[in-house]
């Protein structure tokens, strides 16, 4: 990755994988939805540890390589001559550990009001009617209201990307992130995407916002929830009334705690 690597993070089902889609366009970038190379950096912090006897012979320059190596590795035969833009939601979390390693790197935290982000999820489940999703361990049971109670507790889908969020947030590496709404991604795509630009300091590019093209048909299909990574062809905001009932919307509204400036003790750049 010798041309550099920066981050996308944040909460589910709010951008994410449109600004891959649209950052694709760019052929001196590489974007995508959630890559493996998450799940092999917490695997090797583990490994690394005190949990293992062995550790003993590894010192923290050794950890700091063999991590960085994960990236490399992964990148480096197809996207060696690229910036790559590598996409998780534990990142958030990771903020200490990505200054060490990559000093350059900056963090795009996608977020959205948190009722919507539980409004869409809902949405694919009752669209997918008839097949259970891995996003509730596959369990056909329940309710808009249990499924809701699970998405957001701490190992949640959403409750852990929120905890994460707001760990980075109020952290001391918060200047690396920038927080970019959905609201404004899908209705100024130009602007978010200048900001992007200009806060990891990477070369402006003119994107088509007419045409974007991403595809993870085969993906979402085994994790029984088609649509999971859908993105439109034309990037546009849409309106639509909620499908929660109105006690449950009401009482995530408060959640999105970015919308409050009082909030931000740290300054963090918003879009």
């Amino acid at each position: 990755m010798k041309h550099g690597i920066h981050f996308v993070s944040g909460l589910p089902r709010s951008g994410s994988t449109l600004l891959a889609a649209i950052l694709r366009q760019n052929k001196r970038l590489h974007a995508g939805m959630s890559s493996p190379v998450g799940s092999l950096f917490i695997a090797l912090l583990r490994q690394m540890s005190q949990d293992n006897e062995t550790s003993v012979f590894i010192n923290d320059a050794q950890r700091q390589a063999i991590l960085t190596a994960v990236f490399d590795g992964y990148y480096h035969r197809e996207h060696s001559h690229q910036v790559v833009f590598d996409t998780n939601r534990l990142w958030c979390s990771k903020l200490p550990a990505l200054a060490a390693l990559f000093p350059q790197a900056k963090v795009i935290c996608c977020v959205r009001h948190v009722p919507w982000i539980l409004d869409s999820i809902e949405r694919l489940i009752r669209r997918n009617r008839l097949e259970p999703s891995k996003i509730f361990n596959f369990e056909p049971g329940g309710t808009v209201y249990s499924r809701v109670e699970g998405l957001g507790s701490g190992s949640g889908m959403v409750g852990f990307a929120w905890n994460a969020l707001r760990e980075g947030f109020y952290g001391e590496e918060s200047d690396r992130m920038l927080l970019l709404t959905y609201e404004t991604l899908t209705s100024e795509p130009r602007r978010a995407l200048a900001a992007v630009y200009d806060f990891t300091g990477e070369a402006p590019f003119e994107h088509d916002f007419e045409n974007v093209i991403f595809d993870a048909t085969e993906f979402d299909a085994r994790l029984g929830t088609p649509g999971l990574h859908s993105v439109g062809k034309v990037v546009r905001a849409s309106e639509r009334q909620t499908i929660l009932p109105p006690d449950l919307f009401r009482r995530m509204e408060q959640d999105s705690f970015w919308r409050e400036p009082a909030l931000n003790l740290r300054g963090v750049k918003i879009v």
